[in-house]
Formats: structure tokens, sequence, C-alpha cells
């Protein structure tokens, strides 16, 4: 069980730097015009385990803060993702 909890979290805390790092490219793309990552693939990320990134995301660079879909999103599977930490752990 330990092991299972173990590798949560190391996909956990990859996810999310990953989606943290995207969220600072599509912020750079966005001011430079150039192409954008879509929202789909940001969500992706975010259900794989990344929503924990996502939202520091999108406070630390000020993107997407006024889609709903995305505060709410990226905050209810940040929940998820910690009851899941929460039933490993039991």
């Amino acid at each position: 069980m330990k092991t299972e909890l173990e590798l949560y979290l190391i996909l956990l805390g990859v996810m999310s730097l990953i989606l943290f790092i995207l969220m600072g490219s599509d912020k750079r793309r966005a001011r430079r015009h150039m192409r954008r990552i879509s929202e789909k693939t940001l969500f992706l990320f975010a259900l794989l385990g990344g929503a924990a990134g996502g939202l520091c995301g999108m406070y630390v660079f000020r993107h997407k803060t006024k889609h709903w879909y995305f505060r709410w999103g990226f905050t209810l599977l940040a929940l998820a993702q910690c009851f899941v930490i929460y039933f490993l752990l039991r």
C-alpha cells in the first residue's frame, strides 16, 4: 500500500509540474500572439493528476483566472486528487 501511495504522489508531482509549466508557456504564447496550448490539453493534464499545478499556474501567471470552468474545474479535480491520497493513507 505504501508503494501505491508513493507512486501516486510522484505522479501528482510530475503532472503538476508539467501543467504549471504549460500554464506559463501558454501565457507567454498568448502575449506573443503565438499558437496556443488548447484548453483540452490543459484539462487533460489536470485530470491526469496535475490539478494542483494548474491552480498554482493560474494564479502565479495570472492566466485563465477569469474562466469559471478553469477555476472550478481545477479546484474540484485537486480536491478529488486529495481524497484519493486520503483513502490511500487509510
